[in-house]
């Protein structure tokens, strides 16, 4: 692994001129504008069943919403960069005309796709691939100046299963994070946050091994982001399905925000707020 300088960890954000403290962890909640991925209740193929979605999140406390319209589960079917901007824009601009309160990420590895939703209304770029399925997504992020969700994963959604093998997990998400990085720094972009890619190219032992070793991404300096809810990790090692894993996702929840973590990527909104809550009781 790379050597790293030690120094203070970044805590605020600018999205759309507003700035959010994470030094008390915040929620993100996840809209999904797919007919495929995988929690079927994350489903919300339409404009109205987005807002309804949207209102119950914000209402339940989120600070962000996540909104995809590409399936990013394993083995999913590709999808052209029209269908998911046919699919993704319409719902942006509703959300942020009816929550202008709101502040919207979206999620999407494609370029041309989330420049669309930026000047469609929302403010942050989510990108599981890192910059790596785009060459022109870390261009796209300097020259919008927006905050750019950083995540790790090898091949694409059809294939990361296939390459989930490592000799240093961490050690190899950690040096990725310095690397990409610091060619974001470079284009001069401002805020980013860093997802280990929980379940992305990795088995359950190796995204374990990743959250038992959460606290040392904080010598990146940099917010982090946790993305586990219901994911196979959890159910898979529980014996049920994700539709169960609720109770799991939220004791995972607690253990990542023990371990330094800045903002939980979720569906279930109500759960993961009250779960904060705790946590900050217990600080005191």
């Amino acid at each position: 692994m790379t050597k790293y300088t030690f120094f203070r960890k970044k805590v605020t954000l600018n999205a759309g001129g507003r700035l959010i403290d994470l030094s008390s962890p915040k929620v993100m909640g996840i809209i999904n504008i797919t007919p495929d991925s995988f929690f079927a209740d994350s489903r919300k193929p339409g404009v109205d069943e987005a807002l309804k979605q949207a209102e119950k999140m914000l209402t339940d406390g989120a600070t962000f919403l996540d909104i995809g319209a590409y399936s990013s589960r394993p083995g999913a079917v590709d999808i052209s960069v029209q269908e998911e901007t046919d699919r993704l824009l319409p719902v942006v601009e509703a959300i942020a005309a009816q929550f202008p309160e709101a502040i919207i990420s979206t999620d999407t590895f494609r370029a041309g796709v989330a420049e669309a939703a930026i000047r469609g209304g929302a403010h942050i770029i989510n990108d599981i691939s890192g910059g790596m399925l785009d060459g022109d997504m870390f261009a796209i992020v300097a020259r919008l100046q927006v905050p750019y969700i950083l995540m790790h994963m090898k091949g694409t959604p059809q294939t990361m299963n296939q390459l989930a093998e490592y000799d240093d997990v961490f050690g190899e998400v950690f040096d990725y994070f310095i690397s990409k990085y610091s060619e974001l720094k470079r284009l001069g972009v401002h805020d980013v946050i860093l997802d280990p890619g929980f379940g992305f190219a990795k088995k359950a032992e190796h995204s374990y091994e990743l959250m038992s070793r959460m606290n040392e991404f904080n010598m990146l300096g940099l917010p982090v982001l946790t993305g586990i809810s219901r994911k196979r990790m959890i159910y898979g090692l529980l014996g049920n399905t994700a539709e169960e894993a609720l109770n799991g996702t939220t004791a995972l929840n607690t253990i990542a925000l023990t371990k330094g973590t800045n903002i939980l990527r979720v569906h279930d909104v109500k759960e993961a707020v009250e779960a904060v809550k705790i946590w900050e009781a217990y600080q005191i």
